[in-house]
């Protein structure tokens, strides 16, 4: 059954998570007023949320110091619409002010470059060591270089991933903008699990978009590790409606894995041919991000198993990971899911340090794709924590051949739940 989900009704979702939510405005917290010590590495949905949501409802009870490396954040989350042209680079960054100034949490400019999970220390690149009583890491994926020969950090300012929001998102949209008429745009998709995996088909779409009105004979070439994709049938009849012959997607079946590339010469090689591009692409495998597997909370697979209920590790139980970085059953890598994990995390972390009453979890998921100016689509789902994994208990999911009117809805209310999650995040 189709669900519609407006601004308010994700205000309510927010809540439904298991957290008894406390007064919106407070005051800056005296670190040695407090009993407990939370250290959160991480400021993106996942991270920035549940330092928010401990500061806010331990009442005082807990110091909560969140570490990022980077501020302001962009959100990778939206960035396919700045491609696309549909929003400006400032409308998906933002700042920590808020947590600082409202919630009393000690944001900290700075990388955690290792954990001491025996001693229970954070130490960061400018040589701050952070004692915790409770650790989250949500550092979010790192982009694995070597899994495509050629690849690196350095090919990839000419051959960018834009996987991680920022300064590669920019630099993908002055290519976009910059290509020659009627040239190759080539994207390569990785294998799962990776962060959104609807991301490169949107992706597709934004570009696609551009293209339609600024370079109307370039061509799309979508180069896939996979055999099938999410959304798959809504994405192909949204290329054929909004862009037709432009777009092709080839399944790893048929040559579309990419196993190397050579940014000098701007060509991208599958098991049986080689491709030349005007740009390209390339969204390489991904793991964890660096601070959780130094902190051995990955396993064999490059991301972190977690207990469902708590999304502690099961490496250690005094660490939680969430996000995209941890393996998280049958929850999607995407915002929505690292928002609903990190409240569910900051009420397992009250009722552990304060004695708070934890309830049963909750997590939700949906994901919305641009694929037109007026034309969006979703699927979604609810979860539960079962004693294997976090399990899908429901979902839903747009069809082919809603009317216009359903597609304009949907995406005025992904604009909605857009403003709604980041002004929870962050505000």
């Amino acid at each position: 059954m189709m669900q519609s989900v407006t601004r308010r009704d994700f205000g309510v979702a927010a809540g439904a998570t298991g957290l008894a939510l406390g007064a919106a405005g407070m005051a800056p917290r005296l670190l040695a007023a407090a009993e407990g010590r939370v250290v959160v590495i991480g400021g993106g949905p996942a991270g920035a949320t549940v330092a928010k949501y401990v500061a806010k409802d331990a009442d005082g009870a807990l110091a909560v110091a969140l570490v990022q490396d980077t501020s302001p954040f962009t959100t990778c989350f939206y960035s396919n619409l700045y491609l696309a042209g549909y929003r400006d680079f400032d409308s998906i960054t933002h700042d920590y002010d808020a947590l600082r100034e409202a919630y009393g949490v000690d944001v900290i400019i700075d990388r955690a470059i290792e954990v001491d999970p025996v001693g229970r220390k954070v130490t960061l690149a400018g040589g701050r060591v952070l004692e915790y009583d409770r650790l989250v890491v949500a550092p979010g994926i790192d982009i694995l270089y070597d899994s495509i020969e050629g690849y690196s950090k350095a090919a990839a300012e000419a051959m960018p991933h834009a996987w991680q929001a920022g300064p590669q998102t920019q630099l993908l949209r002055r290519q976009i903008e910059a290509m020659a008429q009627g040239g190759l745009f080539l994207l390569a998709a990785p294998a799962e699990p990776y962060r959104c995996p609807p991301g490169p088909y949107e992706r597709a779409c934004s570009v696609a978009h551009h293209f339609k009105q600024h370079n109307p004979n370039a061509k799309i070439l979508i180069l896939d590790a996979k055999e099938s994709f999410s959304k798959q049938g809504l994405f192909e009849d949204a290329w054929a409606k909004h862009y037709p012959d432009m777009i092709e997607w080839v399944p790893g079946e048929f040559g579309g894995k990419v196993i190397a590339v050579d940014p000098d010469a701007m060509t991208v090689t599958t098991e049986y041919e080689t491709y030349r591009a005007a740009v390209a692409n390339i969204v390489p495998a991904q793991a964890a991000g660096a601070i959780a597997r130094q902190a051995g909370l990955a396993d064999d697979t490059g991301w972190c198993p977690i207990m469902p209920a708590t999304l502690q590790s099961q490496m250690n139980q005094e660490i939680h990971v969430l996000g995209d970085a941890c393996i998280a059953g049958d929850m999607p890598k995407s915002a929505f899911s690292a928002n609903s994990q990190a409240k569910v995390c900051a009420m397992a972390i009250r009722a552990a340090l304060t004695n708070a009453e934890a309830f049963p979890p909750r997590f939700r998921n949906t994901c919305w794709s641009t694929v037109a100016p007026d034309d969006a689509v979703k699927v979604g789902a609810t979860y539960q924590a079962t004693e294997e994994k976090i399990a899908k208990v429901d979902g839903f999911i747009s069809e082919t051949g809603e009317s216009s009117e359903v597609r304009s809805e949907t995406r005025a209310e992904a604009d909605a739940w857009y403003a709604s999650i980041t002004e929870d995040v962050f505000g």
